[in-house]
């Protein structure tokens, strides 16, 4: 082999391994690669009672893990009940099953319930995806959220605090009695408005939506207007539910800033709406990274490390 021959095959195997490293979170840990569809949507690998792995979305929105019933199927899962499942001013009941473990790259969490749910929307955007990761897995561990490098960071340590730099945002306690949590607690903060006229609201930092929303403009925006005409729609459990378009507003979480930010108003409800636990959603995807201690209940947005 010429010196010209083995300069290449060095190079190529240098290149071949570079592609298959494993991506490196904030205080030299593993992260896990994460995919994305529809713009600001991120998809991870999950495996299930140790087959996959799996396409998931990995949702802070979602209280629990949620797979489709195709997935189910292939994992001969016993059907132990039925559970009240919420959504965006939507209230249904779907079935609950127990997985024997969950993991995410080399962290696990074992015997984990789980919904399972038709997800026909979500495998019209990606026909890969098998289900969505939830906060009963996610909320086990210190987490970071990477949407410029694509990378999702578990920590089961206190090594990623440590690197993390960035103002700690509260997390706040969700509306109503707290014996009303059925599941994990809602990742709540406070969103302020730079307009002092409008009163703070509680928004759940959702990373599997792609939409800011406000459950009720009129109480924020008693002048708000929310006509039909400017309305957008989709079909959930068969109803079609509009929503209306605010205009956009520059706004607050904690001292950092978020410009121009667009909300939707759901005009009308599913099912038999329950009181909601906060007023809205904020996307993660407003941010650059998100940043989620839930053992001492911060986050921090735009995270900067050393």
């Amino acid at each position: 082999m010429s010196l010209v021959q083995r300069f290449v095959a060095v190079l190529a195997a240098l290149t071949l391994s570079a592609l298959h490293a494993e991506p490196r979170c904030p205080g030299n840990l593993a992260g896990s690669s994460l995919r994305r569809i529809q713009d600001n949507l991120m998809v991870v690998r999950v495996r299930i009672n140790r087959t996959g792995p799996y396409d998931f979305l990995v949702d802070t929105g979602s209280q629990i893990t949620t797979i489709g019933p195709a997935l189910s199927s292939d994992l001969h899962l016993r059907i132990e009940g039925t559970t009240g499942v919420s959504g965006v001013r939507t209230q249904s009941r779907s079935a609950f099953a127990f997985l024997d473990l969950i993991e995410v790259g080399s962290h696990s969490v074992p015997h984990s319930l789980v919904i399972v749910q038709d997800i026909a929307e979500l495998k019209k955007a990606d026909p890969r995806i098998r289900g969505i990761l939830g906060e009963n897995f996610l909320a086990r561990f210190d987490l970071l959220i990477d949407n410029r490098k694509r990378i999702l960071c578990l920590d089961e340590s206190s090594s990623l605090s440590q690197a993390i730099r960035g103002e700690h945002v509260p997390l706040e306690r969700p509306h109503g009695p707290r014996d009303a949590l059925l599941f994990t607690r809602p990742l709540v903060v406070s969103v302020r408005w730079m307009d002092d006229l409008v009163d703070p609201v509680l928004l759940r930092l959702d990373s599997g939506s792609n939409a800011a929303v406000l459950y009720s403009a009129q109480s924020h925006f008693p002048g708000a207007s929310v006509a039909r005409t400017s309305a957008l729609k989709r079909v959930v459990k068969g109803v079609k539910q509009s929503f209306a378009v605010l205009p956009a507003q520059d706004i607050l979480v904690g001292t950092h800033l978020v410009k121009q930010q667009s909300f939707v108003v759901p005009l009308n409800g599913v099912g038999e709406i329950a009181s909601p636990r906060e007023d809205g959603l904020l996307p993660s995807s407003a941010f650059r990274s998100v940043f989620i201690s839930y053992s001492k209940s911060y986050l921090v947005l735009d995270a900067r490390t050393p």
